[in-house]
């Protein structure tokens, strides 16, 4: 089971917010933290970081706020946890990372990579869009739990 932190899950809840208000210029952290109960402080720290990793763009002044960087349907739901949370891991070592005292015995670390990459592609395969189109239940094979 994949868990998602709270960053990554309101990262999630402000991009298919933004995606969803296609009429409106921008969204405030303010309105888009009022409209789903998050604290405003949290909201404006997971916004800056999507504007950091370019997922999204922030405009100054009165009618300033957030707006996706690129189309829905161009974002994947992999780009915002990576954004959020750094790269997947299904388990504490990983091919890059020799400093498991078990790495050299370790039977289950090649199938637990699979595993971590066809989670990775799976996410990767749902955008924002879908998202914002409430299908995305039906058609995804992966289950994500809050943390």
């Amino acid at each position: 089971m994949l868990r998602l932190s709270k960053k990554a899950d309101y990262a999630l809840m402000a991009m298919k917010h933004l995606a969803l208000v296609r009429t409106a210029p921008s969204a405030s952290a303010r309105e888009i933290a009022e409209q789903y109960d998050i604290p405003i402080e949290l909201m404006a720290k997971v916004l800056q970081r999507l504007v950091r990793t370019g997922l999204l763009v922030s405009t100054q002044g009165t009618r300033g706020g957030y707006t996706l960087s690129r189309p829905s349907a161009s974002i994947s739901v992999a780009d915002v946890i990576e954004a959020i949370d750094g790269p997947f891991s299904v388990t504490a070592c990983s091919t890059e990372n020799h400093d498991c005292d078990q790495y050299g015995k370790c039977s289950i670390r090649d199938p637990l990579w699979q595993i971590r990459e066809r989670i990775a592609t799976a996410l990767g395969t749902v955008t924002i869009a879908e998202m914002a189109t409430e299908n995305v239940a039906a058609a995804s094979p992966v289950a994500v739990v809050r943390r």
